[in-house]
């Protein structure tokens, strides 16, 4: 069996690390570190152990002790760092996507074109989750627990993707162009929801090829959309077959 890709090691998304390792323990004494550093060091430790535990047990029966124990650190402390569990929550899912959002975006940014770069951006997207499991159930599943300050955060989410439209080749389409963009990326979601809740996350690559037609083919037609999956990796180069000019 092909090992799951990993998270590149510049992303450290909530839930990847463990919150009691103790190399993360912070010296004590008289040369222990500024209050500020180990407010950042509890913080961190706290969401690790809330993702780790919410993927374990779900987010309606994750309770503050249990995040505690996972993260090495004292319940008072972590009512000095967050309102709550759902505090929490917003506070590792806000992270963790604006991390993902990033990597996408230098990903995004390496194609040639928007075909090439699409493909670009969900392949990093689809990596990154898949290497990071305990973060991608917390953030993709486990938020329709949350309620409506969850509903709220997926929404935002979700519009953030249109961000890798922005540069989409002017196209004259039969319905409003920000429509089919929102039903685009529900239906990717949607993909990727579902290899989630089957615990199926180290599978997502394997979606690349499906979401990248999917998404392309609305915009290009599906010959074009076809053609720019047989197109080599993203380089900068000539044009790629599925934009290239119909006969």
């Amino acid at each position: 069996m092909a090992e799951a890709p990993s998270v590149p090691p510049t992303l450290v998304l909530p839930g990847t690390r463990t919150g009691r390792d103790p190399e993360r323990s912070l010296r004590r004494g008289p040369r222990r570190a500024a209050p500020e550093v180990v407010a950042a060091n509890q913080r961190d430790r706290l969401l690790d152990g809330f993702v780790r535990t919410v993927a374990q047990v779900g987010y309606a029966r994750t309770r503050v002790s249990d995040i505690c124990t996972a993260a090495g650190v004292t319940r008072p402390v972590f009512y000095e760092l967050f309102k709550g569990k759902e505090d929490a929550f917003l506070a590792a899912h806000h992270h963790g996507t604006s991390l993902v959002f990033s990597a996408m975006e230098e990903a995004h940014a390496q194609g040639a074109d928007w075909p090439n770069r699409v493909r670009a951006g969900l392949g990093a997207l689809l990596g990154i989750l898949a290497g990071a499991p305990a973060f991608a159930a917390m953030a993709i599943v486990e938020i329709d627990a949350v309620g409506p300050a969850g509903r709220e955060a997926r929404e935002a989410l979700l519009a953030r993707f249109r961000h890798f439209f922005a540069d989409l080749p002017e196209l004259e389409l039969p319905v409003p162009t920000e429509e089919l963009i929102d039903m685009v990326v529900g239906g990717v979601y949607s993909a990727i929801y579902r290899r989630i809740a089957a615990g199926r996350t180290a599978e997502l690559p394997a979606l690349l090829p499906g979401l990248t037609y999917s998404v392309l083919a609305p915009f290009v037609g599906p010959e074009r959309a076809a053609a720019c999956l047989a197109d080599p990796p993203p380089t900068a180069g000539p044009r790629p077959a599925c934009l290239a000019p119909e006969a």
